[in-house]
């Protein structure tokens, strides 16, 4: 293999790599833990997300599976607002 070729192959692998490293991390900026009560039940799911909108709705999507046992509860849990909404660091 030449050498102007191995160049090429190693910037490829930089920046593709690269751009995982960055992507991965703009998912990632926004943190919070959101707890839920159902039917007597209670519990708390942490999210990240590219925006706090995100976290918050993936974490208490988690929360609700948690304390639900069936699709329709699942989607009432997910009708009610989270006990409470604590953005983590």
């Amino acid at each position: 293999m030449s050498t102007r070729i191995k160049l090429i192959v190693g910037v490829v692998t930089v920046v593709l790599f690269g751009g995982i490293v960055y992507l991965t991390m703009l998912q990632s900026q926004h943190r919070y833990e959101v707890c839920v009560n159902f039917n007597g039940r209670g519990h708390c799911a942490t999210a990240a997300g590219r925006t706090p909108q995100e976290a918050v709705q993936t974490a208490h999507s988690i929360a609700c599976t948690m304390v639900t046992s069936g699709r329709d509860d699942n989607m009432a849990c997910s009708q009610q607002p989270p006990a409470s909404v604590r953005q983590l660091p």
